[in-house]
């Protein structure tokens, strides 16, 4: 397999400047905060930081289900049935997964409600911290165009059948199993 850091199409260089720019926690593998570092160092050299996954429904229980532009550093033109991203230097996790659904749901007001954290790695080259939320949207949406390519509401179903045919964010992947286990714990 390729290394995603020097593919020109996962390449964090086709990020927008302000996104290589941003200054995001290093962490370790208990999720202590080492040292803060640009994004782009981040990306570049793999070191482990912090992020956000937020699965959102509507009232009828439908996922909020996306496929990402082909202008992502990470997984790009895959789908995924959460949104998210980083969290910033100092940021907590709630607060980033508000900002971060609001953003790329176009919206404000939602509130989220976080279920577990998990340390996602590739095997390869890509590390970090993911704090999964859920939250309940029941008012139009308006994605994030650089970040939404195409999105529409899928019951449980349908993403099951989705994600046998589709390809997928393999860290969303990997939390969705997570949280149908929860839930089938429950």
């Amino acid at each position: 397999m390729e290394n995603p850091a020097t593919d020109p199409a996962t390449d964090p260089a086709t990020e927008p400047a302000t996104n290589l720019d941003e200054i995001l926690d290093v962490v370790d593998e208990q999720d202590r905060v080492l040292r803060t570092a640009p994004r782009s160092e981040v990306y570049r050299d793999g070191l482990i930081h912090r992020c956000v996954f937020v699965l959102v429904r509507d009232p009828r229980g439908r996922i909020f289900t996306h496929r990402r532009t082909d202008t992502k550093a990470f997984a790009p033109g895959a789908h995924d049935c959460f949104v998210g991203g980083v969290v910033g230097a100092g940021e907590g996790y709630p607060e980033a997964a508000v900002r971060e659904a609001e953003e790329e749901l176009g919206v404000t007001g939602i509130r989220t409600r976080p279920l577990f954290r998990f340390l996602y790695t590739d095997g390869d080259r890509y590390s970090w911290w993911s704090d999964v939320h859920e939250a309940e949207w029941d008012g139009p949406v308006h994605p994030q165009e650089s970040e939404v390519a195409w999105h529409d509401w899928l019951t449980e179903e349908q993403l099951a059948e989705r994600l046998d045919s589709w390809e997928f964010v393999p860290d969303g992947r990997e939390a969705y199993r997570r949280y149908l286990e929860l839930r089938a714990a429950d």
